[in-house]
């Protein structure tokens, strides 16, 4: 069954809100880690002890740099946690938006233009537009080279 732009509308809202709702949040994942420190006397240089720790450390990257911080058990943990939590929750509502924006689309009709200069007028500013994006692509390595530059 087909939903009407109207039930969609308020599914859209509904979404809206709970985002609102949301609080802080973080990107990035928690792992629990054991180290071996490397000293030979250790108790950690034994065969079969998993290593020091347990060490919780926090991770992410951003802009194709990685980030790593210590976490501490407790209370730091547990809102790094929290975070982390809200920010899935946040890409998992973004997702139903975004879908239930696309069946809104589709559902819109699309305009019509009855003056047959503007009509035209907005086919040359559109062809204008895709066309300086076209030519970007073709700047290219094949198309200097084919041109002689």
């Amino acid at each position: 069954m087909q939903k009407t732009l109207e039930v969609l509308q308020q599914q859209k809202m509904e979404i809206l809100k709970k985002l609102a709702d949301i609080g802080n949040f973080r990107r990035g994942t928690i792992s629990v880690n054991y180290r071996k420190c490397g000293k030979k006397n250790c108790v950690c240089a034994q065969q079969g002890h998993p290593g020091h720790g347990p060490q919780y450390l926090w991770s992410t990257t951003l802009k194709g740099k990685s980030y790593t911080k210590n976490l501490t058990l407790g209370p730091q943990l547990q809102k790094y946690k929290e975070e982390i939590g809200n920010y899935h929750q946040f890409q998992r509502l973004c997702e139903k938006i975004i879908g239930i924006n696309e069946e809104i689309c589709n559902l819109q009709p699309v305009a019509q233009i009855e003056d047959t200069n503007k009509l035209e007028e907005l086919k040359k500013n559109l062809k204008r537009h895709f066309m300086k994006k076209y030519k970007k692509r073709l700047t290219g390595s094949y198309w200097s080279w084919a041109r002689g530059y």
